[in-house]
């Protein structure tokens, strides 16, 4: 079983209700160093924020329903790289999606891609995650955004905003996940995560982050 610092260090510590306030997303920042966490996740608008040394930055984009244009979507990642981030959760266009329209998704994850700069040469590359909202999927579907994402040079695909009424994460989608994209992405398991049992489940299953609002519940669950 893994220790507390072990899941600890996959966990971006979240907090994206629309309500959150400057003051709260303070008292994130500060959690997260005592935690142990790998991150925190906010809003945009909660941008630039300061964090315990050693704690990364991640906030979302085109969140939480993915239907904005790819080029605003592209225009939002980057001014939040503007502003200091060191990770971007963007979500896919579901439309795209559920009407097969497979390079078109490509083509929107790729132009965030681009506003995110990574890669040999870069002075402070981005981290990229592309959210596809698993639980409304079907398995193809599933298969294919991964594809995608990969091909449009991605570094993480992730299952759920956890704002979807479809639902958040499941073993079986990351256990898909994880196998579709063989260990050259990783995989990030979010939405309705709040057991250590459950977290646990997800890394068995092949996830390689965990996005969690109630982090500390979770890894109270383990020790070191």
């Amino acid at each position: 079983m893994p220790t507390r610092s072990e899941v600890a260090a996959l966990i971006d510590h979240t907090l994206l209700k629309p309500e959150s306030t400057p003051e709260q997303v303070a008292e994130l920042a500060r959690e997260a160093g005592e935690l142990g966490v790998f991150s925190i996740c906010v809003s945009p608008n909660e941008l630039p924020v300061e964090v315990p040394a050693g704690v990364a930055v991640a906030t979302v984009c085109g969140f939480p329903s993915g239907a904005h244009h790819a080029e605003i979507k592209a225009a939002e990642a980057a001014r939040s790289v503007r502003d200091g981030v060191d990770e971007v959760d963007m979500v896919v266009n579901l439309a795209l999606v559920k009407t097969g329209r497979f390079d078109e998704v490509e083509a929107e994850i790729r132009a965030v891609r681009e506003a995110c700069p990574s890669g040999a040469g870069v002075e402070r590359p981005v981290l990229l995650k592309v959210i596809i909202e698993s639980a409304a999927l079907t398995e193809e579907e599933i298969v294919a955004c991964c594809e995608a994402a990969e091909r449009a040079g991605a570094d993480f695909v992730k299952t759920s905003t956890g704002f979807h009424p479809a639902g958040g994460a499941s073993v079986e989608a990351v256990a898909l996940m994880a196998r579709t994209v063989g260990g050259r992405l990783g995989v990030k398991a979010s939405g309705g995560i709040r057991t250590t049992e459950a977290a646990l489940a997800m890394i068995e299953a092949g996830a390689t982050r965990l996005g969690l609002s109630g982090s500390r519940a979770v890894l109270d669950g383990l020790s070191d």
